[in-house]
């Protein structure tokens, strides 16, 4: 089944539910959105640090990088 298909299905399904089943499930979603967020900040933190440790860094100022950010 593809992607577009079972979020197809996962939409049927959830009109299915009552109003209240609707807002708990999106509460539900809201939370669990909020920590895969949060995990993937500290895998990135990590890898940041471990790239610091290896000395893959170099000083930069907030110009240049806001220049790269924009590239």
């Amino acid at each position: 089944m593809s992607p577009t298909a079972t979020f197809r299905s996962v939409l049927e399904d959830a009109d299915q539910l009552t109003l209240d089943e609707q807002e708990t499930l999106i509460e539900v979603l809201r939370h669990r959105t909020v920590e895969q967020r949060r995990r993937q900040i500290v895998e990135d933190i990590h890898e940041a640090e471990e790239q610091f440790r290896r000395g893959e860094c170099k000083p930069t100022t907030v110009a240049d990088l806001m220049a790269e950010l924009r590239q």
